[in-house]
Formats: structure tokens, sequence, C-alpha cells
């Protein structure tokens, strides 16, 4: 059975930072490309950071680029997203998903709020 956990999520203060963890079980985890997403009441969920099988590549969305780190743990079958100097622009929903071409899967998403 697929399953894929996000946790950490929470709220800071603006320049804080939060870090974001997603276990994943019931799938060949190092197979698939991993990402991170972002969803806001009203708009579409956005890519937020990718990390290729390996670990070896990454992709940011243009706003993260410089504050958030995207990492994962084959042998632990995890992803994670350090969040460094938040901003309110942050607050949404974040979830990992799994994908490599064939299948594609998603947690239920972890709430990020950053406000003063």
């Amino acid at each position: 059975q697929v399953q894929i956990v996000e946790a950490g999520g929470g709220s800071d203060q603006p320049g804080g930072s939060l870090i974001l963890s997603c276990a994943a079980a019931g799938f060949t985890f190092s197979s698939y490309v991993m990402s991170w997403y972002r969803q806001t009441p009203g708009m579409e969920r956005e890519l937020v950071a990718r990390v290729s099988s390996a670990g070896i590549y990454t992709k940011y969305e243009d706003s993260v680029k410089g504050r958030f780190t995207i990492s994962r743990d084959n042998a632990k079958n995890t992803v994670y997203l350090q969040m460094n100097s938040l901003k309110p622009e942050d607050t949404a929903v974040y979830y990992c998903n799994a994908d490599n071409l064939y299948y594609n899967y998603w947690g239920q998403g972890t709430q990020v709020t950053v406000s003063s």
C-alpha cells in the first residue's frame, strides 16, 4: 500500500525557518522523482521544489530560490524541504509528490503559516 506522509508544518514568523519531511512507503522510492508543491485557497497547486531520483539534480520555483532546499535520503525513503527566511507569501498547504512517469502519488498535505 502506497503511503506518503508529510510532517513538520506549523506556524512561524517572517524570517523564521521550518523543515518539512515526507516519509514514503509502498513503492520503490529511489526510482521516483520527488517534489514539493504548495497550494493556497482559490489557487492552483504550484511546484516549489523537485529533486531527481538519485538526489543529484534539483529545481526550484523562482520565489524560493536561495531560501528553500530540497534533499532526500533514499535509505530512509524520505524527502525534506528546508525553508529559511520565510515570508508571509509562503503560507500554504504543502504537498509531497512522487512521480516516475508511470505512477504519481500525493500526500495529504501539511499546513505552513507565516505570520507575525
